[in-house]
């Protein structure tokens, strides 16, 4: 582990919330635990992640940017919009250990040129890195801030921060600001008042800060030094995200914590706590990180509490071996990889814990984690945590989903909850009716090119989708959505559930309606709930949509493409777009092609790869894979794969065009090449043409299962 021993993991616990109290607990409760000194000095150089690579490079070779705090239109622009596949690229988070430190940065992408190379950060002695909007977007992956922590990094400075991102610093000990004037105070070693990284911060969140970390923090909760504010918000109209955590939050008694019930009367925004989850899953990225904090910081003899409840996944490294470079492979990647799979079994094994794993007669998984939730295990009015960003994606029937990083699992494993500030909301209302070529990737697409939400106004509140365009869309398509307020950078996505809700889980889950019908009862929002803001649109106004390579924020309607747009790859997977629906999809416009005697174009890749196994037997009985096969398309097996840069259908040169149904084209997340995310009607249409065009559907035409 870099850095302190005690700041490293997190593991809140509260006694009575345990359902055996073991030895392990009790030599916590033993632990010498102190805060963080008042003030801190934070000794070491400053990193300038700016839009100009040569100024990165110079950093780099030792000289120290100066920069203008009073008069900030003098500095060199920042880079904006840093995901954590720029942090850490996904083939790297392969490593759980310290050999993390020798990567962060690697996939930042300045203009056309990925300036920082491996160990160049640690080796520079940087204690702080500075960037611009929205830093840390994207995946829920810990091991970006933890890579920046063992490289030296101490605390990150930037204009607004992502959600997961920043709550994984404060669980892991590295500071947060959003506070430019700090980085002259830095400079001149200062000390600086532990304060400042504090301020504004609720009251669990101050302390964890203090403590250096979730982990101390928690034994601190252990032993009773800490103070958790007990909730105690009037009755008052809610929205329907208020309403569920209302329900799952822990009501603790001020500073003696004694009652330690689940549910509270009411919840407003800023209401802090813990919260008790239904249900908690972690993949294959994510749990042998967790598993060794686990057995690292509570005992390896230890058990998780309410296994039943927790579920992992084999889902995103199944392909991997067909994609990996030979270079990677030299680095002993794929071996790593293996590593993490051998890991993750191991650990369900001891623990009794469900594992949906690969097939056993043939190459694939039985399917992505955020699929098999929603299919199998999510239901109205739960809290469900996961090891994932696309957490949201089981809103679509009323969920309360958000994704964790790693501290947070282990964390839940013990104590079946999670630490939460309520979050405000958005109600995004979409009217009309939808054009028959338009689906919920193009609302969705629509939403994220929005002023409100590029600015990052959106970030960590909660996008409650409504309005007679969303009412009309089945919960295969609502889950697009929700799945997608990751994308935004929100907390979760939500739709309040309805009959179409009840259908899902009548037709699809085999739920008896009585059952499924109480299940929903109460679960909207009042008409007096209040909202940060609110959007509205014309569903009638929207047209086939594409986000243009670099950001899936970078939308524009396919008709405003200055010229024809030609594609080598055309991509329909993921959680995003694997679902039955969008098999309907795909299938509709290869049917209609081959009507026309037309096939995918010689010119193009087509890869059409399941969510689940469930979906798998779906196309099978609907006759789809014959339409597939053919119209010339490319039939995989489910896993996260090209997505994740890890299956076919990624890129492999810079100038090669991918147009994909997936949810993020963030450079250099699924290959070097320009990707363009689109519907799955527009993929399909765009792989039959060889360019980006509208699917065009003939007047009677409607999409099948809609």
């Amino acid at each position: 582990m870099c850095g302190d021993a005690d700041s490293a993991g997190a593991q809140p616990i509260i006694i009575a919330h345990l359902q055996a109290r073991s030895t392990v607990i009790d030599s916590l409760l033993e632990r010498k635990i102190e805060k963080r000194p008042d003030k801190v000095r934070l000794q070491g150089r400053i990193l300038f992640l700016t839009e100009d690579p040569e100024l990165i490079k110079r950093q780099l070779a030792g000289e120290d940017l100066p920069w203008d705090t009073k008069n900030p239109a003098n500095n060199p622009k920042l880079r904006d919009d840093i995901s954590t596949d720029e942090i850490t690229p996904a083939h790297y988070c392969f490593y759980f250990d310290e050999t993390l430190g020798e990567v962060p940065y690697l996939g930042l992408k300045c203009g056309s040129v990925t300036p920082i190379g491996r160990g160049d950060v640690k080796r520079g002695g940087f204690v702080c890195a500075v960037s611009g909007k929205r830093r840390g977007k994207g995946s829920s992956r810990e091991q970006s801030p933890y890579a920046e922590m063992c490289a030296g990094i101490r605390v990150v400075i930037a204009e607004n921060i992502e959600r997961i991102y920043k709550q994984n610093c404060q669980n892991l000990g590295l500071l947060t600001s959003t506070n430019f004037s700090l980085i002259g105070r830095i400079r001149g070693g200062e000390q600086i008042a532990l304060s400042e990284f504090t301020a504004g911060e609720d009251e669990i969140t101050r302390q964890v800060i203090e403590y250096g970390g979730l982990f101390p923090f928690n034994v601190a909760r252990m032993q009773g030094k800490v103070f958790l504010p007990a909730i105690r918000t009037e009755k008052h109209d809610m929205t329907v995200t208020e309403k569920i955590f209302a329900r799952h939050m822990i009501n603790g008694d001020g500073e003696k914590n004694e009652k330690g019930a689940v549910g509270v009367a009411s919840v407003k925004p800023g209401d802090t706590g813990f919260a008790r989850a239904d249900l908690r899953f972690s993949h294959e990225y994510v749990t042998p990180m967790a598993a060794i904090f686990f057995e690292h910081y509570v005992g390896k003899d230890a058990k998780v509490n309410d296994s039943t409840s927790v579920i992992f996944f084999r889902d995103h490294l199944t392909f991997l071996d067909e994609v990996i470079s030979e270079e990677k492979k030299k680095l002993g990647l794929l071996d790593l990889a293996t590593q993490l799979k051998l890991k993750q079994q191991d650990f369900a094994k001891k623990q009794g814990i469900r594992l949906h794993g690969e097939l056993t007669d043939r190459k694939g998984s039985e399917g992505i984690c955020h699929s098999i939730v929603l299919e199998s295990y999510a239901l109205p009015g739960q809290l469900n945590i996961g090891s994932d960003s696309h957490t949201p994606h089981v809103g679509a029937i009323g969920c309360v989903a958000f994704g964790i990083g790693t501290t947070d699992v282990f964390n839940s494993w013990i104590t079946k909850d999670v630490r939460v500030k309520v979050p405000e909301s958005v109600k995004v209302i979409v009217r009309g009716k939808r054009h028959a070529n338009v689906t919920a990737k193009d609302f969705i697409l629509k939403i994220l090119s929005l002023d409100y939400v590029r600015s990052g106004k959106a970030l960590a509140k909660v996008m409650e989708y409504a309005g007679e365009a969303i009412e009309e869309l089945s919960v295969d398509e609502r889950a697009t959505m929700t799945n997608m307020a990751a994308e935004i950078g929100g907390f979760t996505g939500i739709v309040a559930p309805d009959k179409k809700a009840v259908d899902f889980l009548v037709e699809r889950r085999g739920v008896e309606r009585a059952k499924a019908e109480a299940m929903i009862e109460g679960l909207y929002s009042d008409p007096g709930a209040q909202y940060a803001h609110v959007i509205e649109l014309d569903a009638a106004q929207i047209t086939p949509m594409v986000a243009t390579p670099g950001d899936p924020g970078n939308g524009k309607y396919v008709r405003d493409l200055n010229t024809p747009v030609p594609v080598e790859i055309a991509y329909g997977g993921t959680c995003t777009a694997g679902k039955n629906e969008d098999m309907d999809m795909y299938a509709l416009v290869l049917a209609d092609a081959l009507k026309h005697g037309k096939r995918v174009a010689d010119s193009v890749k087509f890869y059409i790869q399941f969510g689940s196994q469930e979906t798998r037997e779906y196309c099978v009985r609907r006759g789809y894979l014959d339409i597939f096969q053919k119209a010339g398309a490319h039939v995989i097996e489910p896993s996260c794969g090209a997505c994740i840069n890890a299956g076919p259908g990624v890129s492999t040169r810079p100038d090669q065009v991918v147009i994909s149904a997936q949810n993020r084209n963030f450079p250099g997340r699924s290959g070097p090449g320009q990707m363009y995310l689109a519907s799955p009607l527009t993929v399909a249409a765009s792989a039959v043409a060889g360019y980006i065009v509208e699917h065009e559907p003939s007047e009677k035409r409607e999409l099948v299962g809609a």
